[in-house]
């Protein structure tokens, strides 16, 4: 394990809570073990941490979170998206690639969105080319984590959103019968919506979407 996460671990395994652990475990459909650690007192252990720590150099964030992503307890996944937040925008275009493995390994909604509406989003618009590279191997992939990521990494983007792009990869995608694609659809043209309702009306119109993507993005326009 790296040096700087020995101070973490520990200081996140002084405060484990078995009572909450089990609950966490099952909201997640008993796929992650936790040390029961909940939202604002992870907030404050994350402060605590970085306090006397700092932030780990950009050179070694790799080896730091693929280390986190090993641990067992899904806690340390959320320092490793907590980590990348706070250096989204000193990442090296290279670092994709651990982008692509965050994504597709412990996957399940917590960490990819934290990551496709953060740190990727931020990522793309710094390295266009990478970007191109990536969405042109993640819109055809097998993973619908991947798939995910393409729909979700421009909510950021607001006025910036590539809207032909988010439509292109809609109808990629139309046929599908997996709910996080389907309501990632619906929970893009509802964020894009707040920008441009009138060009989310009128795709959402002329386009056979899902029910469940027809309800969430038209969530606030009807």
């Amino acid at each position: 394990m790296h040096t700087y996460l020995s101070p973490l671990v520990s200081l996140f395994s002084q405060n484990a809570d078995s009572s909450q652990a089990a609950p966490m475990k099952k909201y997640m459909r008993d796929q992650f073990e936790y040390l029961g650690i909940k939202s604002p007192q992870f907030k404050l252990l994350m402060k605590q941490h970085l306090d006397g720590h700092g932030l780990p150099p950009v050179s070694e964030l790799d080896s730091i979170v693929l280390d986190l992503w090993s641990l067992p307890q899904r806690e340390y996944q959320y320092v490793a998206t907590s980590l990348v937040g706070r250096l989204e925008k000193q990442l090296p275009s290279g670092f994709t690639r651990t982008f692509e493995y965050l994504i597709t390994h412990k996957s399940w909604w917590d960490t990819v969105d934290t990551l496709a509406g953060g740190p990727v989003g931020v990522h793309f618009k710094r390295f266009p080319a990478v970007q191109e590279k990536y969405l042109s191997k993640w819109r055809k992939s097998e993973d619908f984590w991947l798939r995910r990521t393409c729909l979700l990494f421009q909510l950021g983007y607001k006025e910036d959103t590539d809207f032909d792009l988010l439509c292109d990869l809609i109808r990629e995608n139309l046929d599908s019968k997996e709910f996080f694609i389907n309501k990632a659809i619906g929970w893009a043209l509802r964020q894009y919506a707040w920008t441009n309702p009138q060009a989310v009306k009128k795709f959402v119109k002329a386009t056979p979407l899902h029910p469940l993507s027809r309800r969430e993005a038209m969530k606030h326009l009807e």
